[in-house]
């Protein structure tokens, strides 16, 4: 079996060399039994200062761990590695970093280590639920993630984990993965251009990569960086009062307005505002505004779409590269990729017994391209691994909108649920953009802008209308558009498609929407189009029909569609040039 991380062996004085993680284990376990009469000891000198997390507190001196005033019965090896990750809290801190200071001079296989980190994850009770203090990056090392404070000591009594803290940064509970390129070019943008909107759909990642940027660029300015979360407003009114409670400004009147932007006209900072979609209208008003009255002002928002307000620069982020289709995929091979690394950490971090193996890989890979690489769909499938195992997982993935739920507990209820992140954003489009976009979902592969309208268009929406509304679920990151090719090809993302194949299935119109797909793809097979089938490469053929057997064959979704009429027109695939997109 193939671990994240690869194999560190190093050179022990004796027979075979090596110490083996089950005499570590036995070692371990001896440990344990030593250093708890003496943890009790040491229990009546309380004058050393405390590093507190969640219910402990760590005295690094005196080489104790206490819970409510009780010595924690915990090895020396494990304690120093906990003490090594408290020391640094937020930090990554390499295994080979770890393995030099718990066995100076030593060389041990990296099987030791992961022993003695499962065993103070036990001893913390950070396997699941809310008590998370141990993250693991694969291939990499650990990270301390929650807060620690240090309340003996008045200076230090905001926690060392939310450096921010004081800027309203919320802390980073999990690690960023593969998002520092992303991270690099936002923090070089915002050296030339005061105003970026970070863009993509639900659960892309686009808050954990502006808190990633704000937090490398506090020292950079004058008076730092302060955090708007917009997601909690009903309504775009309150959006002046947001900014004002974040910048510590009392407000006075209803319209604190006039106070705001002659508060900010002198300082040099940095302004987040994160969840702008839904009081879209607001954000770019004030975006504006703040602008042209704080010349020292810079803004980093995040949306679903952009602002569209003046001197907005538009990243929009990508969903993390997944492996592509290979029978003979192996785990190192995967694990080269982000989305697969993404799901091996949170299904490491939500059981133990969870293995990643060449076995594994191909099924791993399969869920995370059929998850688009959408890092909120892959922590929600991971976290289903106990439950399911990972071919059960990918069985299930038919049906993921079902599946993809059971969130953590503190997150935004948007987070809780796949399908809560899609209603986020569904209930923000008009009803014509709502209508077509439902309909679409029956295209599982690429289609064009021509058959859009085929499909979509009806007597209260034409087609023009509906290539506007194409466009605009295009900005909307709701449609993904590929416009490299000859003609511009769109689809709807898996887990958007079978959200929308509900909506369909409820509106009481797939019957008629599937008659006029199949009344389209019947009259693109005219025979007078069959030329195209002699003129045309091979290859341009193969690559053809294997985007019509994807949108014949379906995916997420695909039973909600019947086979009938699909059959009765598939005998002539291959001389409907208009039907699909072609590269």
């Amino acid at each position: 079996m193939i671990t994240v991380g690869s194999m560190v062996q190093q050179r022990l004085p004796g027979a075979n060399g090596l110490l083996s993680p089950q005499a570590e284990g036995r070692a371990h376990s001896s440990q344990i039994d030593q250093a708890a009469p003496t943890a009790t000891a040491r229990v009546a000198d309380p004058t050393e200062p405390a590093l507190t997390f969640g219910p402990f507190n760590l005295l690094p001196t005196r080489r104790l761990l206490l819970q409510a005033d009780r010595p924690v019965r915990l090895g020396s090896r494990a304690l120093e590695i906990l003490i090594a990750l408290v020391e640094r809290p937020g930090e990554l801190v390499s295994k080979n970093e770890l393995m030099a200071r718990v066995w100076p001079s030593t060389f041990v296989e990296e099987g030791n280590l992961k022993v003695q980190v499962a065993g103070l994850r036990r001893a913390l009770g950070d396997s699941r639920g809310s008590n998370r203090y141990l993250a693991t990056v694969p291939g990499r090392g650990y990270r301390f993630v929650a807060p620690v404070s240090r309340p003996d000591d008045p200076g230090l009594s905001a926690p060392y984990a939310a450096a921010g803290e004081a800027h309203g940064l919320p802390a980073l509970m999990t690690d960023m993965i593969d998002r520092a390129d992303s991270v690099a070019a936002l923090t070089a943008q915002l050296s030339r251009q005061r105003f970026i909107t970070i863009v993509g759909p639900g659960g892309i990642g686009k808050t954990t990569v502006a808190l990633a940027v704000a937090r490398g660029l506090i020292n950079a300015y004058e008076d730092g960086v302060r955090f708007v979360d917009l997601a909690p407003l009903g309504d775009p009114r309150p959006v002046p009062t947001a900014l004002a409670e974040a910048l510590g400004l009392e407000t006075l009147s209803d319209d604190p307005s006039p106070g705001l932007v002659a508060a900010l006209r002198d300082r040099r900072m940095l302004l987040v505002l994160d969840n702008c979609e839904h009081v879209i209208e607001a954000s770019a008003a004030w975006a504006a505004e703040v602008l042209n009255g704080a010349p020292g002002v810079q803004i980093l928002a995040t949306s679903r779409e952009p602002l569209r307000a003046e001197g907005e620069h538009v990243h929009r982020l990508s969903p993390l590269a997944s492996p592509p289709a290979s029978a003979g995929l192996t785990a190192a091979q995967a694990l080269a990729f982000p989305a697969v690394q993404l799901f091996v950490e949170r299904a490491q971090a939500i059981s133990s017994a969870f293995t990643f193996g060449d076995r594994e890989a191909p099924l791993v890979a399969d869920i995370c391209r059929r998850l688009d690489g959408i890092p909120l769909a892959i922590e929600l499938a991971a976290a289903r691994v106990d439950a399911f195992g990972v071919r059960g997982l990918a069985g299930h993935l038919d049906d993921c909108l079902q599946l993809l739920t059971g969130g953590r507990r503190p997150a935004l209820p948007r987070h809780q649920t796949f399908r809560a992140a899609l209603d986020w954003g569904h209930e923000l489009l008009p009803e014509p953009e709502r209508v077509v976009l439902r309909r679409l979902a029956v295209f599982a592969g690429g289609f064009t802008l021509e058959a859009s309208s085929a499909v979509a268009a009806n007597a209260e929406i034409t087609g023009p209308e509906v290539v506007e509304c194409v466009a605009n679920l295009v900005t909307k990151s709701l449609i993904a558009a590929d416009v490299g090719g000859e003609a511009p090809c769109y689809r709807l993302l898996g887990t958007t498609r079978a959200y929308a194949l509900e909506k369909l299935l409820d509106s009481g119109d797939l019957e008629q929407v599937e008659r006029r797909h199949a009344e389209y793809e019947a009259l693109a097979t005219r025979p007078a189009e069959a030329g195209w089938v002699r003129t045309a490469t091979a290859e341009r053929q193969a690559a053809y029909g294997r985007r019509l057997d994807a949108g014949l064959a379906g995916g997420a979704g695909r039973a909600a569609l019947g086979t009938g009429r699909r059959a009765e027109h598939s005998a002539g695939w291959r001389h409907a040039p208009a039907l699909v997109c072609v590269p």
